[in-house]
Parts: C-alpha cells; sequence; structure tokens
C-alpha cells in the first residue's frame, strides 16, 4: 500500500505538464486523454497526503483516487466527519495553484464537509501551475 501513496516529482510534474494548458484555459485546449488526466489527478492527490501525512481529512476526486491526509484522528469506517470532493479539472487547479479553496468552494465547484476539510488549503498547491514544469511544493502553502 505504501508504493500507491507515494508520488514521484518528477512523474508528477510531467503528468501536470501534459493537462496544463487544459488547465490554464478549457475553451482554447482539447481535453486530456482520460489516461493522462487519471495519471495527473493521481500523482498530485498522492503527493498532498505525503506532504500532508495522516487520515483526518478524505480528499475524493471520483472517478479516479481518494485519498487521506492531515494529521489528526483516524477514521476507518463510515463516512468521514471531515471530506473533500471535487472534479478532476478542478482539482488539478486547486493542486497546482490555479485556483483555491475558497475561490472553487464559493463557486460551487469544491464541496468541503467537516469541520477540518479547510485545512486542506494550506497544503495547497502541490505543484507549481505558473511554469510550464511545475515545482513540487516543499511545505504547506
Amino acid at each position: 500500500m505504501a508504493a500507491r501513496r507515494s508520488a514521484d516529482p518528477t512523474k508528477t510534474r510531467a503528468a501536470v505538464a501534459a493537462v496544463a494548458a487544459w488547465l490554464r484555459d478549457e475553451s482554447a485546449a482539447p481535453a486530456p486523454a482520460r489516461a493522462e488526466l487519471a495519471d495527473a489527478v493521481r500523482l498530485t492527490a498522492r503527493t498532498l497526503a505525503a506532504v500532508a501525512p495522516g487520515a483526518s481529512v478524505e480528499v475524493r476526486v471520483p472517478p479516479f483516487v481518494a485519498v487521506q491526509c492531515i494529521a489528526g484522528p483516524r477514521h476507518t469506517r463510515g463516512t468521514p466527519p471531515n471530506v473533500v470532493e471535487t472534479d478532476p479539472r478542478t482539482w488539478l487547479q486547486l493542486a497546482t495553484g490555479l485556483v483555491g479553496v475558497a475561490a472553487a468552494a464559493d463557486a460551487g465547484r469544491l464541496t468541503l464537509s467537516g469541520p477540518r476539510a479547510g485545512e486542506i488549503a494550506q497544503w495547497l498547491p502541490v505543484v507549481s501551475g505558473s511554469t510550464d514544469t511545475p515545482e513540487p511544493s516543499e511545505s504547506p502553502g
């Protein structure tokens, strides 16, 4: 299981770079292939889980991934008390810093459920969305 939770920074940068044009301008760039989108979503979510280890918040990006992150009380059964859920494009925009947590939530593109769900904001972005070759974040943002 540990191998699934980790994300190689080089692969993560490459996966995000493959979808970067689409993330910046949905109308002008063609949508990425499902496999490209899945790779970028999974790798960035696993990067979040690696930089913010824990199990108090569950981040869901259907249909591709769900990860637990952020230190605190561990959840093991049933519906978690702290859930973040969004679509793949919004997740990648959050993960790259192209959109903030508050803005995505206000626009109805991000659901934050539970008192600790909003804490993901301090750990995002996990890669930079402002360059052609994003760099993984080293610390909470």
